[in-house]
């Protein structure tokens, strides 16, 4: 009997205890619900259209009533003769975008933290982020006053006075991937030092002071203490950038180059070829396919990217 009681006795103390964390994380949890919904009406139910990139898709029998075409759609991607270019340059660019962001971004955090006055950190932390805000059509017109081969700012400001000729910059293939590396650092360098000064923010004051006690300047005090607090954060950014390396800011590719079909050969990538052949064939089903080949590359890139990190630094990875 005394057995009976203590185990109804415990079952009721449990049941309490779950009511009482019900009532607990209810408010939480009625909070995650709207996310939580958007996130999976935006997110996970259009993942049925997967399929398109399977069918030789009409607008008449719609997305389900399309007959299958097997993998006819990806032989768009990969048989046509640009494939080798577009594959090469959003690889390369998407690379060359990771370095170089990491580095400035990191670079412009630890000069900013390092600034004392506090409405002059908030005016430097606002104008690094603004760029990072303005549309990309207007970044291509910013692109066009200094590149234009009539009246663009360097061509009529600094070769001319200098007795240099002017550059025809929308022809020249060979500036491009400077180009398009410089204007895409000048937009999203500010975001992501943004992100590394709030790591630089979380790290213990009282680190700093015994590093000063033991005779550290300020360089070993970085080298010693900022860069490697900040591992997890540049891993964990790295490895996002990483699952989307096919995937290409259609703007900067499209818009700033102006669709110049000279610069094709240094400013196509995987989604103007896709844009500029929807254009000509109209076919749905090859860009859903592109859109399938670069999700899933991108997948297994960063499964293993954190299979790599987890196996140096365990308590880096993702999952």
């Amino acid at each position: 009997m005394k057995d009976k009681a203590t185990k109804a006795q415990s079952a009721g103390e449990k049941k309490l205890h779950r009511k009482n964390q019900i009532r607990k994380w209810a408010p939480a949890y009625l909070m995650m619900l709207p996310g939580l919904l958007y996130f999976f009406i935006n997110n996970y139910i259009p993942m049925t259209g997967l399929i398109v990139a399977f069918k030789k898709y009409n607008v008449r029998d719609g997305i389900y009533n399309s007959p299958w075409n097997g993998l006819q759609n990806f032989r768009f991607l990969f048989t046509t003769g640009d494939a080798v270019t577009i594959t090469r340059n959003t690889i390369l660019y998407n690379l060359a975008f990771i370095i170089v962001n990491t580095l400035l971004g990191i670079v412009l955090a630890i000069m900013i933290t390092e600034i004392r006055h506090k409405l002059a950190k908030k005016v430097y932390q606002s104008v690094i982020l603004f760029p990072f805000l303005v549309s990309i059509i207007i970044v291509s017109y910013i692109s066009f006053a200094f590149l234009s081969a009539d009246n663009g700012l360097i061509n009529r400001t600094i070769l001319e006075p200098l007795g240099k000729e002017s550059i025809s910059w929308y022809t020249e293939k060979k500036y491009w991937p400077f180009i398009l590396t410089i204007v895409n650092t000048w937009k999203t360098a500010g975001y992501s030092s943004l992100l590394y000064i709030a790591a630089i923010t979380g790290i213990d004051d009282t680190l700093y002071e015994a590093a000063k006690i033991d005779g550290a300047g300020k360089f070993q005090q970085i080298w010693r203490i900022t860069l490697p607090s900040l591992v997890p954060t540049i891993i964990t950014l790295a490895l996002l950038n990483i699952g989307r390396i096919f995937h290409a800011n259609f703007g900067l590719f499209y818009q700033v180059p102006m669709n110049s079909g000279s610069l094709f050969d240094v400013t196509n990538v995987i989604d103007t070829y896709v844009y500029r052949a929807l254009l000509k064939i109209g076919n749905i089903g090859m860009a859903s396919a592109a859109g399938f080949v670069q999700s899933v590359v991108g997948f297994v890139l960063v499964y293993l990217s954190n299979l790599l990190v987890r196996k140096l630094s365990p308590d880096d990875a993702l999952f």
